[in-house]
């Protein structure tokens, strides 16, 4: 699986003709946990929602290991505040919509299913919630039922705008052992994150976008204090990432 790889060519979006994300070339190997990182305004959500086809490219082509893209390859979840968690669903029934969104709502719901929908919530370690309403979910639980889903309809790409926001410390790590499963699993996870310091710990790749494209690479390649100027501009988060060079 990690020769699949999520290519975007010369990829631009824009919202009344003026561009979000302009000319964007990337070529990401899944089986790596990637942070899109830049200011509010930058076209992070842009970026996500062209990549899941939400909007349309003024130009390019994003295409999962020379395939084309299906639909149910690449998900998106979206920030949390913007989901509505109200929805009356158990943990199990928001897992088990990942397998209808794969094989179609007329199909009948086989032992096949039943047993990616055990394994997703198994990798995700919320067995034990299963029959637990989303709704009575913490966020962190919530993050971890909606990667459950993505497994259970077995996307190769994910696609989560600010996951860890709002986390306390055993939540985020929880979270981040769930992404890296995923990922050992031969799946590509992109998150945007806005939380410098946690950035080395969290992430193996960067991607610094700021309209366009500024750099991608290995985090400790790529993470540096130049390309951190370079995508927020010198004065935003001066104290951020200096702090994370002396943590």
């Amino acid at each position: 699986m990690s020769s699949h790889r999520l290519e975007i060519r010369d990829l631009t979006v824009s919202y009344h003709r003026i561009p979000a994300v302009h000319h964007v070339n990337l070529e990401l190997r899944c089986g790596n946990c990637i942070a899109l990182l830049g200011p509010n305004g930058a076209g992070k959500t842009s970026f996500f929602k062209a990549l899941v086809g939400l909007v349309k490219p003024e130009t390019g082509s994003v295409s999962l290991g020379g395939h084309g893209r299906l639909h149910h390859d690449i998900v998106y979840l979206p920030q949390r505040e913007n989901v509505d968690w109200d929805f009356p669903v158990t943990v199990r029934g928001l897992a088990q919509m990942g397998r209808y969104t794969r094989l179609g709502w007329w199909r009948r719901f086989g032992a096949k299913d039943h047993e990616a929908v055990d394994r997703a919530l198994a990798t995700m370690e919320l067995s034990g919630l299963a029959h637990r309403q989303i709704s009575a979910l913490s966020g962190g639980q919530q993050q971890r039922a909606f990667l459950a889903r993505a497994l259970a309809q077995e996307a190769h790409v994910m696609l989560l705008d600010e996951p860890f926001t709002g986390l306390d410390r055993p939540a985020q790590a929880l979270l981040a052992h769930a992404m890296q499963r995923i990922v050992d699993a031969g799946n590509l996870v992109i998150a945007s994150h806005h939380d410098l310091k946690t950035v080395p710990e969290l992430f193996q790749q960067v991607i610094f976008l700021n309209g366009e494209l500024i750099a991608f690479g290995d985090t400790a390649a790529t993470f540096t204090e130049a390309n951190i100027d370079k995508a927020y501009g010198t004065q935003a988060f001066a104290g951020a990432h200096r702090h994370h060079h002396h943590a």
